[in-house]
């Protein structure tokens, strides 16, 4: 069949496995589910990254934020302060003691980035509640977090080492002085990287709803013209799955941070794990640096590591292959 189909993480990993003398099997290509054979050996995989590595509890732990956290912060590692709410009422009558500072809205149990919102500080009570109300949608129970300034980064933890790092940038166009937003964000989506449903390194920029909220926000619009060479964003969220662009930063990343990350992934006795972090200063590397580990993410994605829009190819998939037993 046409490995096209598949989500690009899955692809990577069969053409890997394939240089290695393994036999694949695609079970389910919508899936995308297959099996690995080789010496006797047999290993099912869905989605590049859900194994028999992981226990079913640790799934379990990193799907829930709150207890991640809470699991996270017994251990002495940094997470946001925050609550949890399982009604739009209870989360409403907590409005006071959010309202001067910055914050996240997000739900308790979604990944890629949908349901977040970011509130400054300030915001009106009708926005406080427009950003519950879309993260009650998604999920039955939502958090409430501190905003934690400084960059964000994505660790990717293999068998219990970090093997890639990115610094995610949210989606943004850059001007040049004559096109309008719509039409940069149309040349940007040409660049062969982008594409739809994971199937490409990026995913492709939108001008839905969010964007142009965001960027009305900032006093622009579609057809708005941008000076050249000034960087318009287009969300507040960083992930790649809404546009964002990749940095790769893994022979730049402090040691003391990939420690971090590795000691919060063996917490939840995780074998793979997608581990989002903020760093206020890269270059302060000693045990008080500051940091704040957002989150723990089961099945993260491989591609973004190979493919980043800066920076080299990691062949993540090959650590994924050494922990199931496919030594090159």
């Amino acid at each position: 069949m046409n490995l096209e189909t598949l989500e690009l993480s899955t692809q990577v990993l069969i053409a890997e496995a394939r240089l290695r003398g393994v036999d694949v099997e695609i079970l389910d290509p919508e899936d995308n589910f297959i099996v690995l054979r080789r010496d006797g050996r047999t290993e099912y995989v869905k989605q590049a990254t859900r194994t028999s590595a992981d226990p079913y509890i640790s799934a379990l732990l990193m799907e829930n934020k709150e207890v991640t956290k809470i699991v996270l912060r017994a251990a002495g590692l940094r997470v946001p302060a925050g609550g949890k709410y399982r009604s739009l009422d209870a989360a409403l009558a907590d409005y006071p003691q959010y309202r001067e500072q910055k914050i996240v809205v997000k739900p308790n149990s979604t990944n890629f980035g949908e349901g977040v919102a970011i509130l400054e500080a300030g915001v009106e009570l009708t926005g406080y509640r427009a950003a519950l109300e879309a993260a009650f949608a998604l999920d039955a129970s939502v958090l409430v977090e501190e905003f934690m300034a400084g960059r964000e980064f994505r660790f990717l933890v293999i068998g219990g080492q970090t093997r890639a790092v990115l610094h995610r940038v949210p989606a943004n166009v850059r001007g040049d002085g004559r096109s309008t937003i719509r039409e940069l964000v149309a040349a940007k989506n040409q660049h062969p990287y982008r594409g739809e449903g994971y199937r490409k390194p990026l995913e492709r920029i939108r001008l839905d709803a969010i964007e142009l909220d965001f960027l009305a926000g900032q006093a622009l619009g579609a057809e708005s013209v941008p000076p050249a060479d000034t960087i318009v964003h287009l969300r507040k969220n960083s992930n790649i799955s809404t546009g964002g662009d990749s940095i790769d930063f893994t022979d730049t990343m402090p040691a003391v941070y990939q420690r971090w990350a590795e000691q919060a992934t063996a917490v939840v006795g995780a074998a793979i794990c997608g581990l989002d972090m903020i760093i206020p200063d890269l270059a302060a590397e000693g045990p008080d640096a500051s940091y704040c580990i957002l989150e723990l993410n089961f099945n993260p994605a491989l591609h973004i590591h190979d493919f980043p829009a800066e920076g080299a190819n990691r062949h993540v998939e090959r650590h994924v292959l050494d922990l199931l037993g496919f030594n090159g």
